[in-house]
């Protein structure tokens, strides 16, 4: 009886390397699936990470209690409510009633029973969390709770306040705007200058070393790490010419340097798509170079200029490290009004959360981190649907 192997070897068209490549590519195949599967894996862990950590913080403890708008409590807020509720009131909330007298003098004199903001560590103790309460403060919470007096409601103050000292008082409202005011800057500026350079060096330069030289540049540029157009902007924008430190305009300027190599390369690479028989009809015509670039190779290119640009944007509006180095990472209470007044962002203001002591900031960084996914993803499936909708088959 003849062996397999003396088979294999009587064939003249047998590879006696074929067994072993076809072993090769199998590894291979595993290899690519387990990356794949680790991969997928990771990403769910992460984003089950982030979504229970910051789940919670869409909710806030509140108390219901008497308050007692006196002119006492006018000159001490202290004297507003009972003394046994004074270490599980939020003091930033109580902090708020001399204001509210004043500018509701009809409320001096009453007292009413109102739903009030908790202390953070009573907000900790109702969702189960760690929590650092005396024992009579805890029975006082308990029998309220029993009584329906202390309830966790939905956390509106995460998007209506800013910044504060206090976790239970923090928002997002001041950094949203902030992001949204230092964003339009940095497409003002990145979109018009990116599209014009691409569009140069795309239809009109000649390719020559000065050319050459710089798309090396360019494309340099768009792989250095992003501190160092931080370095470049502070020393630009803030020591040269002069701007407020820690402005959107100075922060929308810096990340509009970061993101214009990315327009330019998108761009061209847009342009660089369009059939030059779409060129030679408009030259055949009697078109110049301008009016062809203008009225057929360039709305020809937009949809995937524009798909480039919002990618560039989103990865812009992700970015820390430039504008920590301008001052984006201070202390922002308030939402500021116009371009020229300090500000902060999102991702600034997240990696400030992350650094607090204070066991509630860690629900709220992982919440916004949620928002800021939400608007990352948002904005790519926005690009992918546009490049979708506006795609020309050639």
């Amino acid at each position: 009886m003849i062996k397999r192997k003396d088979k294999q070897k009587d064939n003249p068209f047998y590879d006696p390397t074929l067994t072993k490549r076809h072993r090769s590519s199998r590894r291979f195949k595993r290899f690519t699936l387990t990356s794949l599967v680790f991969s997928i894996a990771f990403l769910i862990f992460f984003l089950f990470d982030i979504v229970t950590k910051g789940t919670p913080a869409f909710q806030q403890a509140y108390l219901k209690i008497d308050v007692t708008y006196s002119q006492e409590a006018k000159q001490n807020y202290r004297k507003a409510i009972d003394k046994k509720y004074q270490n599980i009131v939020s003091r930033a909330w109580l902090r708020t009633i001399p204001m509210e007298i004043e500018n509701n003098p009809e409320l001096l004199g009453t007292k009413t029973t109102i739903w009030v903001l908790a202390d953070d560590q009573v907000d900790q103790y109702l969702k189960g969390h760690y929590y650092k309460l005396k024992r009579k403060d805890r029975a006082l919470i308990d029998d309220m709770k029993a009584d329906g007096h202390a309830e966790l409601k939905f956390n509106e103050i995460f998007f209506k306040n800013g910044d504060s000292k206090t976790p239970e008082f923090a928002g997002l409202k001041s950094a949203i705007i902030g992001s949204i005011l230092t964003l339009i800057i940095t497409m003002v500026f990145a979109f018009p200058i990116g599209v014009m350079t691409a569009v140069y060096l795309e239809e009109f330069a000649e390719d020559n070393k000065f050319t050459q030289t710089i798309e090396v540049n360019i494309n340099n540029l768009a792989a250095i790490p992003s501190i160092l157009f931080g370095l470049l902007g502070l020393a630009i924008f803030i020591n040269l010419f002069g701007l407020p430190r820690s402005s959107p305009l100075v922060g929308g300027l810096t990340l509009a340097l970061m993101t214009l190599p990315i327009i330019i390369v998108s761009s061209r690479a847009a342009l660089r798509a369009v059939p030059d028989s779409i060129r030679q009809a408009g030259y055949g015509l009697g078109l110049t170079k301008i009016e062809v670039t203008r009225d057929h190779v360039l709305p020809l290119a937009f949809p995937g200029i524009l798909t480039g640009s919002i990618i560039g944007l989103a990865q812009a509006m992700g970015e820390t490290a430039p504008l920590i180095i301008i001052g984006m990472i201070a202390f922002i209470p308030d939402s500021p009004s116009s371009i020229m007044e300090a500000a902060t962002v999102m991702p600034a203001q997240l990696f400030t959360w992350a650094g607090m002591p204070e066991r509630m900031y860690i629900e709220k960084t992982a919440a916004g981190i949620m928002v800021l996914l939400t608007i990352l993803i948002s904005l790519n499936a926005l690009a992918i649907y546009l490049r979708k909708k506006y795609e020309v088959k050639w």
